[in-house]
């Protein structure tokens, strides 16, 4: 999270998309919330593994996405590309870094932001049977859409979406 704080600090943002990758998903997912809760169930890159402790504790029990995730997932759609809303980003590193994003950029005035899930690249899949995957290139371009619909749309589409996981 410092590096994150870092970042944000040298860079000054109007808008951040925080990415992280979902093995087992098969398009673009936008998060709706971030928990303030890390309970991982395998250890991250770094050894650690926390079970049942705040991401903050100071910070509240949950971070909404101040981004509009509706009109981005359908401009996704629009443009061909598989995509949903989740309503949680779980309680593991992108968890972690969502709600760090979300409770550090709160304080700042006017700087939206969120999180998008990816699924894993062809060379990941391909270790694994029946897996999805996304070349590069399809996921550059899906962020890049995703980003340009967040800094032209201002207030979110009133519609149901959420993915049942």
């Amino acid at each position: 999270i410092e590096a994150l704080h870092g970042a944000v600090d040298r860079h000054r943002p109007q808008l951040a998309l925080a990415l992280g990758q979902a093995a087992g998903r098969d398009g673009f997912t936008l998060e709706r919330v971030a928990i303030n809760l890390d309970d991982a169930r395998i250890a991250d890159n770094a050894g650690a593994q926390p079970i049942d402790t705040p991401v903050d504790a100071r910070g509240p029990a949950a971070h909404f996405t101040t981004l509009p995730i509706k009109a981005m997932v359908a401009a996704l759609r629009d443009a061909g590309h598989a995509a949903s809303v989740s309503h949680s980003a779980g309680s593991f590193v992108c968890n972690h870094v969502f709600y760090g994003l979300q409770h550090l950029l709160k304080r700042r005035r006017g700087v939206r932001s969120g999180f998008m899930h990816l699924p894993c690249l062809p060379e990941q899949a391909a270790r694994s049977t029946d897996m999805p995957s996304l070349p590069l290139a399809v996921m550059i371009e899906g962020v890049a859409i995703a980003l340009a619909c967040a800094a032209a749309v201002e207030s979110d589409l009133r519609l149901s979406e959420g993915a049942l996981d």
